[in-house]
Parts: C-alpha cells; sequence; structure tokens
C-alpha cells in the first residue's frame, strides 16, 4: 500500500483515522530506518511480539497494536529516544498486565507474572523486563479504591525508574489526549480516573533525572496542560 510522504510528520490520530494500522505499521517502520540493523531487527521482534500477544485485543474502535505503535512512536520521534531498550519496553508495555499467562508458556497461579517477566529478560534482555515491570499494575486491594491505589503504583513506581517515566507518560498522553476518540460511558470514567494524575507527571518529567531534553520535557508539559483542558470538559 502507498502512503503520502507527510505520513512522517502526519499526527498519528489522523494516521489512524485515515490509514488505520497499515498507516502506523509504515510511520513506525520510517522511525526505525534511522536505526542500525541490529536495533532494527530487535525493535521488529519486539512488534511482532506485541502484535502476536494483543492481535485479539480492541480498544473501542481499534485494534490494540496501534496504541502501542503510537506510544512507541511518539517516543522516537516527539520525545527523541534513541534507547532501543526504551522503545522495546513500550512496544510491551502491557504484554505482562494483559497476556501473562501467554508470554509465560502457559504456566498459571501466583508465579505467572514473574514467569512472564523473565520470558521478558531472556529474549530482550533484563533492563526491558525492569521496565516493563515498572509501568506494569500490580494485583490491587479490593478494599480500597483502585483509582487511589492507581495513582499510588504510578508514583512509586516511576520514582526509582526514571526512563520508566517516559513510557508511561508516552502510555498517558495517548490515553489521555486521546480521550476525545474514545466514545460511550468509559470516556467519563477514564477522565476520572486520569485528570489527578496530570500534576503527577508533570512532577516527575520536571526532574532533573528524568531523561529527556528541556525541548521534550516543554512539548510534555504542553500535552498534559492539553489532555487536563480534556479531563475538565468532559467531567465538568
Amino acid at each position: 500500500m502507498e502512503f503520502p510522504a507527510y505520513l512522517a510528520t502526519m499526527p498519528m490520530h489522523a494516521i489512524t483515522e485515515i490509514h488505520g494500522e497499515p498507516g502506523l505499521l509504515a510511520r513506525f517502520r520510517l522511525e526505525i530506518a534511522a536505526f542500525d540493523d541490529a536495533a532494527r531487527d530487535r525493535l521488529t521482534e519486539a512488534l511482532d511480539l506485541a502484535a502476536d500477544l494483543h492481535r485479539d485485543d480492541r480498544r473501542v474502535r481499534e485494534p490494540y497494536l496501534n496504541h502501542l505503535l503510537r506510544v512507541a512512536i511518539r517516543m522516537m520521534h516527539h520525545y527523541q529516544v534513541r534507547d532501543v531498550d526504551v522503545i522495546v519496553a513500550g512496544l510491551l508495555h502491557d504484554a505482562v498486565e494483559d497476556h501473562p499467562t501467554e508470554l509465560a508458556g502457559g504456566s498459571a497461579g501466583a508465579e505467572v507474572t514473574a514467569a512472564a517477566l523473565a520470558t521478558l529478560a531472556t529474549r530482550f534482555g533484563p533492563r526491558v523486563a525492569r521496565l516493563v515491570e515498572a509501568v506494569t499494575n500490580p494485583a490491587y486491594d479490593p478494599g480500597r479504591d483502585r483509582h487511589t491505589q492507581y495513582r499510588e503504583h504510578v508514583a512509586a513506581s516511576l520514582d526509582r525508574e526514571p526512563w520508566a517515566r517516559v513510557i508511561k507518560v508516552s502510555d498517558f498522553t495517548d490515553n489521555g489526549v486521546g480521550v476525545i476518540h474514545t466514545v460511550g460511558p468509559k470516556v467519563a470514567r477514564l477522565a476520572a480516573k486520569y485528570r489527578p494524575l496530570v500534576p503527577v507527571f508533570r512532577d516527575l518529567i520536571a526532574r532533573t533525572d528524568t531523561p529527556l531534553s528541556p525541548p521534550v520535557k516543554q512539548h510534555i508539559f504542553a500535552q498534559l496542560d492539553l489532555a487536563e483542558e480534556r479531563f475538565t470538559a468532559i467531567l465538568d
């Protein structure tokens, strides 16, 4: 399929709406063309695994893989990330949370998460597994508010993993700024879940050990402002 030359700079949700998953895959290939052969092989392997694990998953109107592609593309294009481990972890950031049994080779029970992370460590290295673990939600206490526990987890897990902040803020941006592309009653639930996280992410990104340039941080702050405006419009 032929795509227009401006695909390389086209907003990702516009690519999604006009060209769908094939367009996002083409954009991903354009982004990884700047990497060497070994890096492209690792990124392609991670993409293939993500596509296999999430092949039946959907986010409202689209294949789930679209979300993972946007998270990775955003890090490469807008955040200027060239750390292959970080991009691989971005593509696989929901793999352990959503498909631990498949990753663990059919294992089940209390140790399935550890087994799934061990699989990632074997295939992509311990650092990738550590980054994915940092952005994977734990089991929550059913007696406490889930949104409160989610915010506590984000703040605690990202406090000690600066590169995981980069993955999570790309994920959050896709969910937050992209909330206008969600339909139905889920919109208000997501806005209520995400709005209190905006100041948490502002603080995490502003920290001196967050490995992003000042212009990139300013770009992220603008995206957080936009997400907050959309949450407020939905809820108020």
